[in-house]
């Protein structure tokens, strides 16, 4: 049996009832007010039935524009960044884009460029919470770099989209210090990060000068490594803390596993909070007060400033994306 031709623009036109020219416009993106909503629709349903496919190849080199961006993610297996990478797809896709997803390396090394050549490949990328140096490797083929969730001050991107990672620390800080708390230890991420660089230093100042007594022991971001870090705060020789605050829901999970072996009840005994409201912080007894940071609105938003950037524009860094408090049975007044 003899395959099946590959359906051409021709046929969606045909198809469509429209010219072949139309059927370009809808798939360079260059429709907007030349080509209505309604036919547009109607080219790309014809385009779904008859399954056909543009030529990227010639479209880049028609366009300069290959319509693909890179997002750059510490890991895969973090909840944070599924979603993140969900708000991304949803605006890329309205603005014609696909997007690939990279893990950076885990030693924290240089990534190293997954294509032959990202310029070749790639239009921008956007990297969430990792120092810029870490994408040299792309720095160095000028695509246009958004950065989510680091340094602002960091002149090698375009633009910074961050989360108000600031508020949700003093909210943590402000919920506990109500709660009457005077001895807090913080379960901090021992990396070599901005954003959990700022959270220590928000921790530090939201305390001063409230008669708190602040203890910080580090971890991996693991619910093993928080376990054996709240059992040092919690086996310390001097005043024991009455909460534990965690950079990460997963730490303080490990909080909860630790304050259980050690014989002490939360939150009668010792109250902990999290940071970020994964799944799990809802899936444990108590569950986890922390906060709520939007991935998706962080990834919708980082993806519109890439938008923007790749149309000419320079939009500077947008406000913080604001986050919320969410109070659960993890924390209560100190015994």
């Amino acid at each position: 049996m003899a395959n099946r031709a590959r359906p051409t623009s021709r046929d969606v036109a045909r198809e469509a009832g429209v010219s072949q020219a139309t059927v370009s416009l809808v798939f360079g993106e260059k429709w907007h007010g030349r080509v209505s909503e309604r036919v547009v629709g109607r080219v790309r349903e014809a385009a779904r039935a008859l399954g056909y496919r543009p030529n990227l190849a010639a479209r880049t080199l028609r366009t300069g524009r290959t319509k693909t961006v890179l997002l750059v993610v510490p890991a895969l297996t973090n909840e944070y960044y599924a979603r993140l990478y969900h708000g991304v797809a949803r605006v890329a896709a309205e603005h014609g884009f696909g997007v690939v997803l990279y893990p950076s390396p885990s030693d924290g090394g240089p990534a190293r460029d997954p294509f032959v050549s990202a310029r070749a490949t790639l239009d921008g990328v956007l990297a969430s919470s990792m120092a810029s140096e870490v994408l040299a490797a792309f720095e160095g083929d000028g695509i246009p770099l958004v950065m989510l969730d680091s340094d602002p001050a960091n002149s090698r991107a375009a633009a910074t989209v961050n989360l108000d990672v600031v508020d949700g620390i003093r909210q943590l800080a402000a919920h506990l210090l109500s709660l009457g708390h005077r001895r807090i230890a913080h379960i901090a991420a021992g990396l070599d990060s901005w954003t959990f660089a700022v959270r220590s230093r928000t921790l530090a100042d939201a305390l001063a000068g409230t008669g708190a007594e602040l203890r910080t022991e580090y971890a991996e971001l693991t619910m093993d490594a928080g376990r054996r870090a709240a059992e040092r705060a919690l086996r310390a020789p001097e005043s024991r803390p009455t909460a534990l605050l965690c950079d990460f829901d997963l730490l303080a999970v490990g909080a909860l596993k630790a304050a259980r072996q050690l014989g002490l009840r939360v939150p009668e005994d010792v109250s902990v909070t999290g940071f970020d409201d994964l799944t799990i912080a809802v899936a444990v007894a108590p569950e986890l007060t922390t906060v709520r940071l939007p991935a998706e609105e962080a990834g919708e938003r980082g993806m519109r400033t890439l938008a923007s950037v790749l149309d000419g524009g320079r939009p500077g860094n947008p406000a913080p994306v604001p986050v919320s408090l969410v109070v659960r049975g993890s924390t209560a007044p100190p015994a």
